[in-house]
């Protein structure tokens, strides 16, 4: 169902919006090291998203498409 992919891409960009906040915050106080750690999970995590919101679009695309045939075939 695309509600589910859109819902599934949304926690993967809240997740990366996370762990870029705490890597900011870690070289705030200068803490480089754990800085470049989250910084890294939220590269992963935003590469996620990326896969995630790409798998939605394509749902939502076949899900109008589909529901235009059937429009169509009803008429």
């Amino acid at each position: 169902m695309p509600q589910n992919a859109h819902h599934d891409a949304a926690k993967h960009h809240d997740e990366a919006a996370k762990m870029h906040r705490n890597a900011a915050d870690q070289h705030e106080k200068g803490n480089h090291g754990d800085a470049q750690k989250h910084s890294q999970n939220a590269h992963d995590q935003s590469a996620k998203a990326y896969d995630a919101s790409k798998q939605a679009h394509e749902k939502s695309k076949g899900s109008k498409q589909s529901g235009s045939m059937t429009s169509k075939q009803g008429s």
